[in-house]
């Protein structure tokens, strides 16, 4: 059914990659941290066992094997979080449940191992203000070239006016133009939605994409790099940055904030959470909740501030 025990651990961690990538169509991204993970594992196996690492030495490492590796990684030069270690973990158990499902081959004492326990963090949306300010300001040249303004401007107008993952927005290319009253977004595991596109989304695509010295065929990116090539996500982090730190606002004003913004304020002027659910893609209504959760929290300290009978 599978592999010989003497088949090397990166020919199986390249195979695995592989199905990933073409079965379950993950995204390049998630990929390599995946690859990184497993890989980081293996290298500490390898140090620690002084041998060529195989399938059968997978199958043959003890409970104390993996709680060492994870020690390790916790008190390493570069030590990993909490949340970092889990993910870690979880991307060992995927080869090893990889490995069972192809190979037909379990190694049970990974099931013994217990990952750290990670406080669930919640998102930090920005204020309507600081939204609006943030959109406002990029809109200005600045030093920039006048159509990188008017791209960046349509780019955050997007993450913030549809809830876009800022990995959705650069995937858009000139096939989806012109913007019409929906736009059809490809999601995480390759779920498909339906996102509706608001007058003021539609009118800063259309002046960016005016402005745009590069033709803007079916096959290329809509959002452009200065160079002309596809926009890439270090941009979008570093415009936002510049940003935030022009106007004040804390280290969390992200790209993705803008996403929770979007989820946070719709939720605030009574929105339906299954509907946020289905506008932001989300597998599961709990982790839309969290979103419904964040305001509530917010309305309980303006209340308790401004209150007669409250604290502030």
């Amino acid at each position: 059914m599978g592999a010989g025990l003497n088949t090397p651990a990166s020919d199986l961690l390249a195979a695995w990659l592989a199905v990933l990538r073409d079965q379950r169509r993950l995204s390049a991204n998630t990929l390599a941290a995946y690859a990184r993970d497993v890989q980081a594992f293996f290298d500490h196996i390898t140090a620690h066992r002084g041998e060529a690492l195989t399938l059968g030495l997978l199958m043959d490492l003890q409970a104390r094997d993996f709680r060492a590796y994870l020690a390790a990684r916790r008190r390493g030069p570069r030590p990993l979080s909490s949340r970092s270690l889990a993910r870690a973990l979880s991307s060992i158990r995927g080869f090893y449940g990889y490995l069972l499902q192809h190979h037909g081959l379990v190694n049970d004492q990974l099931a013994l191992i217990e990952g750290p326990r990670t406080g669930r963090s919640a998102p930090r949306p920005l204020s309507s203000k600081a939204a609006g300010e943030v959109l406002a300001l990029s809109a200005k040249a600045s030093n920039a070239a006048p159509w990188l303004a008017a791209r960046d401007c349509a780019l955050l107008t997007m993450l913030y006016g549809a809830g876009l993952r800022l990995g959705e927005a650069l995937s858009l290319t000139g096939a989806d133009l012109p913007l019409g009253e929906v736009l059809r977004i490809t999601g995480k595991g390759g779920k498909t939605r339906l996102v509706p596109v608001l007058p003021v989304i539609a009118e800063t695509v259309q002046h960016y994409v005016r402005l745009c010295p590069y033709a803007i065929g079916p096959q290329d990116a809509l959002f452009r790099g200065a160079r002309g090539g596809a926009m890439g996500p270090r941009a979008a982090q570093k415009l936002m940055q510049s940003l935030r730190t022009r106007l004040g606002l804390p280290d969390g004003a992200t790209p993705h904030a803008l996403r929770h913004s979007f989820a946070t304020h719709l939720l605030a002027g009574g929105g339906d959470l299954r509907a946020v659910q289905e506008l932001l893609g989300h597998a599961s209504l709990s982790s839309t909740q969290i979103y419904a959760d964040v305001d509530a929290a917010s309305l309980l300290r303006v209340y308790d501030q401004a209150h007669p009978k409250g604290g502030g």
